[in-house]
């Protein structure tokens, strides 16, 4: 005769099985659905770091008209200002923004033959500009070298035609240098990324050239346009890549 009670666990054990089948099931289903969502979601609002509302950008693009701005010192004492190019600027900006002791960071063009150029320019890749962050910030506070360490830990140096999901010559990786000192600075953790990523590093080292800041609607873009930027950002596998390459040094990201 068999024992009532084992009887009963053994369907009670079946039905929790079936339960937490069904649950890994729903969960599978939902996130391949999320994921479907966030990349009709992408086609719909940036393609290759470029807003969505046409109107909207095209009539904040005229009404600006950028700057150029040398990239030195900029006019208080104690503040300095440094470059760095490393694909769609919108990306760039939160690793500097998020570093104490910065206290600016402006999208913007520099490199190129053609004064005061606008997105569309720069994006056609005509121009010969780089799309780049300018990072205004303390040395009394925060180090050139941690600049350079933010800059290469959100960036894939191994990538010579351009950054993640965005190609052509204006998403290229490059570094500017204003000081012989920025310069052999950014020589030298370049040598050390190609001994730690055991790979040949695309990124260039340039002198600073003229900055011209960017439009407004790109400014700030990942905190005025948030949903939009992190679709962007992770149909652009940019998150995805930094892992492989940095693993447990890659950086966090919302």
């Amino acid at each position: 005769m068999k024992n009532p009670i084992s009887k009963q666990s053994t369907r009670t054990q079946r039905t929790v099985y079936r339960r937490t089948l069904h649950q890994r099931t729903v969960h599978k289903i939902t996130r391949q659905l999320l994921v479907a969502v966030s990349l009709i979601a992408l086609s719909w609002t940036t393609v290759a770091c470029s807003p969505a509302n046409s109107a909207e950008n095209n009539t904040a693009q005229a009404a600006q008209e950028p700057t150029a701005a040398t990239a030195v010192v900029t006019a208080a004492e104690n503040l300095e200002t440094a470059i760095f190019a490393g694909g769609c600027f919108w990306c760039m900006e939160p690793p500097f923004d998020r570093l104490p002791g910065v206290t600016a960071t402006t999208s913007g063009y520099t490199g190129g033959q053609v004064e005061d150029p606008t997105y569309s320019q720069v994006s056609n890749g005509g121009t010969g500009h780089f799309e780049v962050m300018q990072v205004t910030y303390d040395p009394g506070q925060v180090a050139y070298e941690t600049l350079l360490d933010t800059f290469w830990h959100n960036i894939d140096p191994l990538d010579d035609q351009g950054q993640f999901c965005d190609k052509g010559s204006q998403y290229r990786s490059a570094i500017f240098y204003q000081t012989t000192e920025q310069q052999q600075l950014a020589a030298a953790t370049k040598q050390a990324v190609a001994e730690q990523l055991g790979g040949t590093v695309a990124t260039e080292i340039l002198p600073a050239a003229p900055f011209y800041p960017a439009e407004d609607y790109h400014q700030d873009y990942y905190q005025t346009h948030p949903v939009r930027y992190k679709v962007y950002r992770f149909g652009c596998g940019r998150d995805q890549r930094l892992s492989e390459l940095w693993g447990d040094d890659a950086p966090a990201h919302d």
